[in-house]
Parts: structure tokens; C-alpha cells; sequence
């Protein structure tokens, strides 16, 4: 039997184009806003055309010493170039970045999960230590 699991794939953001970008501070107050953004691409930028994007990021955190993960976001990207003239002759792309606001209780990981229409998942995390 297959688990979801196995099918993510990561790497290192700098080298691959489809891992998620996870930026914020690494080290927070307890109950202090936070603000996290997640993109997909940052130095090298993720195809946006209609035969291959990413259509979504989901955004979860697993507190330290708990067994489960909150999702915390999640952002669909919808418009890709398509058009009833044809692939790529539509008026708007959404580009795969989102940015959102936090407060955490506790320390723990943040992580981010992001599909690609040709590639598949792929995951990244962050850890954040909250005082």
C-alpha cells in the first residue's frame, strides 16, 4: 500500500525549481505576529504557462513534542495563459507566491508542500523557535 508520503519530492531551493521557499524569522515571541511568505522558484524561476505550473501551496506547522500538523494555508493559483484562443494567449498568470501572518504558541516546524501540474509534490520545511 502507498502512502502520500512517498510521493513528495525536495531538494535544495537554489538548484531546484519546484521546492517551496519557506521565508520568515527563524526565532519568535510567543503570540507575536510572523510574517511567512512562500513562493516556488527564487533563484530560478518555475515555469507560469498553461502546459506547466504550479496549481497550489499549502502551508502547515507541527509543534515540537506534538504527533499531529495544523494546516495553516492554503493558496491556489488558477490562471495560467489559458484562453479559448489557445495555451498561453490569456490575459493573466498567477505567479506561485503567498504570504500570510502567523502567531505561535509553541516552537516547531514549519512546512510547506507545492504541486506542479508536470513534476508532481514536492516539501520543504523550516524550524522556528518561539520564546
Amino acid at each position: 500500500m502507498s502512502k502520500l508520503g512517498e510521493f513528495f519530492q525536495s531538494g535544495d531551493w537554489k538548484n531546484e525549481k519546484h521546492v517551496p521557499v519557506i521565508k520568515c524569522k527563524t526565532e519568535t515571541t510567543a503570540d507575536s505576529p510572523l510574517e511567512v511568505t512562500v513562493s516556488i522558484g527564487d533563484e530560478i524561476a518555475h515555469p507560469n504557462t498553461t502546459e506547466h505550473h504550479i496549481r497550489w501551496i499549502k502551508l502547515y506547522f507541527k509543534p515540537e513534542a506534538e504527533k499531529f500538523i495544523y494546516e495553516i494555508a492554503s493558496f491556489d493559483f488558477n490562471c495560467h495563459g489559458e484562453s479559448v484562443k489557445g495555451a498561453n494567449e490569456g490575459p493573466c498568470y498567477s505567479d506561485p507566491f503567498a504570504a500570510t501572518k502567523i502567531k505561535l504558541k509553541s516552537s516547531g516546524t514549519l512546512i510547506a508542500a507545492s504541486y506542479c501540474n508536470i513534476h508532481g509534490l514536492w516539501e520543504s520545511s523550516t524550524e522556528i523557535k518561539v520564546s
